[in-house]
């Protein structure tokens, strides 16, 4: 069942104008509104949070909104512009997170997420990653995710929560108590449903239908069908001219395994040869699956690093055939490299004896593409052992960077540290017992400590902070690494308990 996210921004003119950073731009804390005229008529066409926290409300006279704020920040209505963002906005969207994306109206964006929320480690994840990451660069945003594109319309743009996550099945009780201007219907409809009395989704589903389509046409009729299910609504994916893709039609509708297989090769081949014309590697390809009942699917291949190599990226897709459900048959197929990257063509070595280099590049595509989450660690320049490292892609350049530490370091360390009792003799013997996880344990070795202070200049709370580690062994030979908080002589350096960070193999 098709999985539908539907992006709304309602702040999209000043939240765009804001994101260009444009000379004079206002700060967030200053208020702003989009001016629009209509002859010579101007009227606010959007308002920011700070403007509307003022009682600046749209579709107010412009020299109004003036007379009411003093210092106000106004801007012309520029839709063009507006529009241009949002395509490179959803463009975007395609390549983190659907193959199927397109733009909806003015302010929105909707995206066909069947079988790709895995990758974002499911549905909630996903949405909240995406307001999140979009809050991050100063765009105001709210989603939802239903099993039709009405139903997630409506939910984003009448409800308050940033993101909602509607359970597969469950539209109908999602959106019955939802108003009628929810619907995508042209304003004078809205109105004379309401003279009639209906105000909500399930009052207007409740009605006949004969009596409605006489007197507002078909379109209620057909909204409500798109919004429950019961009509199709395709999403017509958005393209680039940059975008390299080959399609195959169909006579005679395909559906078997192998049939979709051996197209997909003759497809894999064509985009190679398409993308060598242009120099560029895939590092991420849809195969799209048009069905004669006009609905789309699309499996995904994401590729660590761009290559042109058919065999690897045809096993990548075939791999997935079996999420394909060809339902009444296939009358298209079409192949799309949505990122491609300039591919460095290796010069062949002339040497008698060739050089073995070890390219985990291929494994890493195949657990990739799977849903798991593939990363390589990397030092990072901190003394603090948690702050030492960080996650990069696995095929990411090395940067040369080393942990530098004459001390021995252990094979695992504990997400967070975990306090411990301890006996010892302060301040600076090793512990000569210590229970852990209900567990007390003789310390026969210890070795220690080593000095790591705070980073004043990252929190100021670690001005004065130390740890003092040791390497200790119990009884049975097992090794931690534990340490203390302070110096064992100033209780402004730390509270003197005992934490263990790590594990030696």
């Amino acid at each position: 069942m098709a999985r539908v996210v539907s992006l709304y921004f309602p702040r999209w003119p000043t939240d765009r104008i804001r994101k260009a950073g444009a000379d004079g731009t206002p700060p967030p804390d200053k208020p702003m509104v989009v001016i629009a005229r209509s002859g010579s008529k101007r009227t606010v066409c959007a308002a920011d949070d700070a403007a509307r926290a003022l009682g600046l409300r749209v579709g107010m006279p412009a020299s109004k909104a003036q007379a009411l704020v003093a210092d106000l920040a106004m801007y012309d209505h520029d839709p063009n512009g507006d529009y241009a963002a949002l395509d490179r906005m959803a463009l975007w969207m395609l390549r983190q997170y659907s193959p199927v994306v397109t733009i909806d109206g003015i302010d929105g964006i909707v995206l066909d997420t069947e079988g790709a929320d895995h990758l974002q480690g499911g549905e909630e994840m996903m949405l909240s990653g995406m307001v999140n990451r979009l809050r991050g660069v100063g765009v105001t945003a709210r989603a939802a995710i239903a099993d039709t594109w009405g139903a997630a319309h409506a939910i984003a743009r009448v409800t308050s929560p940033e993101w909602t996550v509607v359970p597969v099945s469950e539209t109908a009780k999602a959106v019955l108590g939802l108003p009628i201007v929810c619907l995508r219907l042209a304003p004078e409809t809205v109105s004379g449903l309401r003279v009639l009395g209906i105000e909500t989704v399930g009052q207007l589903s409740a009605m006949p239908r004969a009596p409605l389509t006489l007197r507002f046409g078909p379109q209620v009729g057909r909204r409500l069908d798109q919004m429950f299910g019961r009509a199709g609504e395709p999403i017509d994916p958005i393209r680039s001219p940059e975008i390299v893709e080959v399609s195959r039609p169909f006579a005679e509708p395909i559906g078997a395994a192998e049939t979709i297989a051996r197209y997909v090769g003759r497809l894999v081949k064509e985009l190679c040869a398409g993308l060598e014309t242009r120099g560029l590697g895939v590092r991420r390809a849809d195969l799209i699956v048009h069905r004669v009942d006009n609905t789309i699917q699309a499996i995904r291949a994401g590729l660590a690093k761009p290559v042109r190599d058919d065999t690897r990226l045809t096993r990548l897709l075939t791999d997935r055939i079996e999420k394909i459900d060809p339902g009444f048959g296939i009358e298209r197929l079409s192949l799309v490299a949505v990122w491609a990257e300039p591919l460095e063509e290796r010069q062949q070595s002339s040497s008698l004896i060739e050089e073995t280099v070890l390219d985990v590049t291929p494994l890493v595509d195949v657990l990739g593409n799977r849903g798991l989450r593939v990363y390589r660690i990397t030092p990072v320049a901190s003394d603090v052992p948690e702050r030492s490292f960080k996650r990069v892609a696995p095929m990411s350049e090395e940067t040369g960077a080393d942990w530098q530490s004459n001390w021995p370091r252990p094979s695992r360390l504990l997400a967070r540290p975990e306090e411990i009792e301890v006996m010892n003799v302060l301040p600076d013997s090793p512990p000569r017992t210590m229970t852990w996880r209900g567990k007390r344990r003789r310390i026969v070795r210890g070795d220690g400590p080593e000095r790591v202070f705070g980073e004043w200049w990252l929190r100021d709370a670690e001005v004065q902070a130390v740890r003092d580690y040791y390497v200790v062994e119990d009884e049975n030979g097992e090794r931690f690494w534990v340490y203390r908080q302070g110096d064992g002589v100033d209780t402004a350096t730390g509270s003197h308990r005992w934490f263990l960070h790590g594990i030696f193999g």
